[in-house]
Parts: C-alpha cells; structure tokens; sequence
C-alpha cells in the first residue's frame, strides 16, 4: 500500500499523509498531477491511501473508492445523543464510563456507538487486522468531521489498533475490559452494498472461534457481546444467549458474566 494526497495539497496534508505511512509502515509517493492509473503503474502497488483535506479515500483498482464515513453509525449515534435506545448498547449491558474492546472494527461504526454512549469517562479499543482498512479507520477517526461536537469528540477518543484480535486478546490481565465485542463479516452478504462490498475484499472471512470466545470471557467483566445473522448457529456453536428482535435480519448474542 502507498500513501499519497490530492493534486495541489496544502503542506498541512502532505505533513500528515507522510506521517501516516511512517505510523503505519507504508510508503509515502508524491501525485504530483498523477491519476490513481499512473500511480498503480509507477509503484505496482494495488491499494493507494488518498489523504485529503476533509476526507480520507481507500483506492483499488477494479473496486469503487472506500472513504472514511461513520454510515448508519452516525444515525444511530445521533440517536444515542438524543438518549434514545440502541439494540447493540442495550444488549451490551453498557454504562457511561465502561471499556469496550472492539475485536472487529471494520470502519469503525459500532466502536463509535459505544464511544458515545461511554462518554469522556469511557475507554473504546478498536482492532482491525487488515492494514488498508486500519490505516482508513485510524486517519478517519483522527479526523473525519461530522458537524456534531460530541460524535466527533467521541471519535478522538476511540484508541484504533492494528491487530488480530485472538493474538491481542491472549495478551491481556483477567478481567481488564468491560464489554468485548466481535461482528465478523458475515461470509454469505445479507445484501449487495455499495458500502460494504469493497470491505469485503480486506475483511476476515474466517469464522469466529470459540478460543477467541474463550479467551474474551476471560477478560470481560460485563458481557460478550456477538452480532450476527438472526437465527445463525453461531450463537449456539460458541455458547450465546441470542437477543431475537421481531422480524430483525441481524441478533446480538450475549455472555453475561457473573464475577
């Protein structure tokens, strides 16, 4: 993967995109007045990270461009502020102030549920394995800008980690982590998504094992928290209550655990 900015970029810019790829390991390439097509050519490289002034773009050729976007989460987030209730928080068990680890965050969506709803008292981890899609997710948190003060504190206060989540999960004490929280890319699509369909391609199509499960009941002090397709043998292979929500296509399972 490169790292690279707009035509014309304000210093500002270039400052950060050359950071990012220190951060993260990865190369920093002048555009100059380049397309993305030159860029691949020149650097042979598949994935280019796009650096912009109010946006942040994930690049592969043959995909559309993926760019840092709360979503549906920042509906929900919305929702949240306005003290309304959230199916994930609810199944969570979640408190202002608690700590979170988020095994699986994608682009980040849920984590920033949690992170709002845990307020400036809470702590909010998010792991992605992939190196794209945490490099998208750790400029994006650092600084997307919503138009809602308390989404976008909410969002700098999320920690995002490069990691897979079993390795990070065994190195940590008993009983640290309020909620630990896994949504794993469901292997078979619910739907065609224009926002999830190039997630796909970087995602973890492995299922869930129940040593990760193992090793997340070991640390949480609340519950474990699962989402996944409603009625999937998931939640029964790895030992979930299932939250069944009416004619809802996608559950929470839960592990509550009882210290």
């Amino acid at each position: 993967m490169i790292i690279t900015t707009g035509f014309d970029p304000i210093p500002e810019i270039v400052q950060r995109a050359e950071g990012l790829a220190e951060h993260t390991g990865t190369s920093f390439k002048p555009r100059g007045k380049m397309s993305m097509k030159k860029l691949v050519e020149r650097y042979g490289d598949q994935e280019i990270l796009v650096v912009l002034q109010e946006a942040v773009r994930l690049i592969t050729p043959g995909m559309p461009p993926m760019e840092f976007h709360p979503s549906m989460g920042f509906v929900r987030a919305k929702r949240i502020l306005k003290g309304e209730p959230d199916p994930m928080i609810e199944a969570a068990g979640m408190q202002p102030g608690d700590s979170v680890l988020d095994c699986t965050a994608g682009l980040g969506s849920d984590s920033l549920l949690f992170a709002v709803h845990g307020g400036a008292e809470s702590a909010v981890i998010a792991l992605e394995s992939s190196l794209p899609l945490y490099t998208l997710l750790l400029e994006g948190m650092r600084h997307y800008t919503s138009g809602q003060i308390k989404v976008n504190e909410a969002l700098r206060r999320i920690q995002v980690v490069h990691s897979e989540h079993l390795q990070y999960l065994r190195a940590i004490p008993d009983n640290s982590i309020d909620i630990v929280y896994f949504d794993p890319m469901f292997r078979v699509p619910l739907m065609d998504s224009s926002a999830i369909s190039p997630l796909r391609q970087f995602a973890n199509t492995a299922a869930l094992s129940a040593e990760s499960v193992a090793e997340a009941v070991r640390i949480a002090r609340k519950t474990v928290l699962l989402k996944e397709k409603a009625l999937s043998g998931e939640f029964a292979r790895l030992g979930f209550e299932e939250l069944l929500r009416g004619s809802a296509k996608i559950s929470y399972g839960v592990i509550r655990i009882d210290n």
